[in-house]
């Protein structure tokens, strides 16, 4: 299958509020950037469906949903809600798309599953909300669309699914769905000690769960030993039928949100890597805060998925695009001024280092595991 870009307009016309980290604009960057570049014809093209309340239900309550959709119409929550479901908290606030914009994530992956009946390669940026549970919205997020990803997949023929998450936050609602699932392979490379402070090495689920925690300062060169000695040969050893890999762009050294000291090559090559692994691969979004850096990393990745050279320099109409962002410190504070690699430029220059602590050791360890549980 013609790989395909799943997007919506709603991205470009919703936010979570001036003060909120997800102000900036995210997918509807890549939408334009990939036209911009020719990269995104109508035929590579499929607008989001928005999912019904129904198909919500096949993993989060009746009641959660419910609460999400009236929260939506009322822009507005009783304390109960708050407390009971996370509606309308300064991490997942009231907003006035707060039902229809993550019910389009979630309509985009369960599309997605479908395309990829007969195999092929699909990249739906709007998802990647992971930390979302079945009565409850966390973390930014309010649907879990990583979690109907993966049910998607089985729903259209995929029986093991391989699911990589390299966001710089544990994924701790999709473990929460599938750590007691043994045809579900659960991978997570994120900051230690970094919100939501889950994600141990030592957890295990029902052996099929792998967590690396990383250090503060984790770069290129520690990604790469790190795809080739434990995230490759994982996935290969499970032999999936099928993988999603969840490309946050909020490990990459300009993002706020962390303190790692990434690329966009480590996400280049974390994809180049695991695309043959599986006959079916759907890359989700994730995290990413840095209007620039999120933009530039996932137009890179579709640029990769769909098999375009990527430019030393962009051409004029794909350096309009990203010229015509703006950004202000959270807050209301003064403006950011971007470098002129982030907007002439798509690959990031390659940012690499000594070993970090402990990182060859734990991977040492999970490798260790591996192969006992392969």
């Amino acid at each position: 299958m013609t790989p395909i870009l799943i997007g919506s307009e709603i991205y470009r016309g919703s936010s979570y509020g001036p003060w909120h980290p997800l102000r900036i604009p995210r997918v509807s960057t890549v939408m334009d950037l990939g036209r911009a570049l020719g990269w995104l014809p109508p035929g590579r093209f499929r607008r989001s469906p928005r999912a019904r309340p129904a198909a919500l239900t096949a993993w989060h309550s009746s009641d959660y949903v419910a609460a999400l959709a009236q929260a939506e119409r009322e822009q507005a929550v009783s304390a109960e809600t708050r407390d009971r479901h996370g509606l309308g908290t300064t991490a997942n606030p009231v907003f006035p798309e707060m039902y229809r914009r993550p019910a389009t994530g979630v309509g985009g992956v369960m599309l997605a599953g479908e395309l990829l009946a007969g195999g092929g390669a699909v990249h739906v940026p709007g998802g990647g909300t992971h930390h979302a549970f079945p009565d409850r919205a966390n973390g930014f997020c309010y649907l879990n669309d990583p979690v109907f990803a993966i049910l998607s997949l089985r729903r259209h023929g995929a029986r093991r699914v391989a699911y990589v998450d390299i966001d710089a936050h544990h994924c701790d609602g999709v473990e929460h769905g599938f750590r007691d699932d043994p045809d579900t392979l659960l991978l997570s490379i994120h900051e230690e000690g970094r919100w939501p402070r889950t994600g141990a090495i030592a957890d295990r689920g029902i052996g099929n769960v792998f967590n690396l925690p990383v250090p503060r300062g984790f770069h290129d060169d520690d990604m790469a030993r790190t795809r080739e000695a434990l995230i490759l040969p994982a996935v290969a050893a499970f032999r999936p039928d099928a993988v999603v890999l969840q490309s946050g762009s909020d490990g990459v050294l300009e993002d706020p949100q962390s303190r790692l000291a990434l690329s966009n090559n480590a996400h280049a090559g974390v994809l180049e890597g695991l695309r043959p692994l599986a006959p079916r691969l759907m890359l989700l979004g994730g995290g990413g805060y840095n209007p620039w850096s999120v933009g530039r990393c996932w137009t890179r990745l579709w640029g990769i998925l769909s098999g375009q050279e990527i430019p030393d320099r962009l051409p004029p109409e794909a350096e309009k695009v990203l010229r015509a962002l703006t950004w202000r410190r959270q807050g209301g504070g003064r403006e950011i001024v971007p470098s002129e690699p982030w907007v002439t430029t798509l690959a990031d220059p390659w940012r690499g280092g000594p070993p970090g602590e402990g990182v060859a050791e734990r991977v040492t360890d999970l490798a260790a595991r591996l192969r006992a549980w392969a």
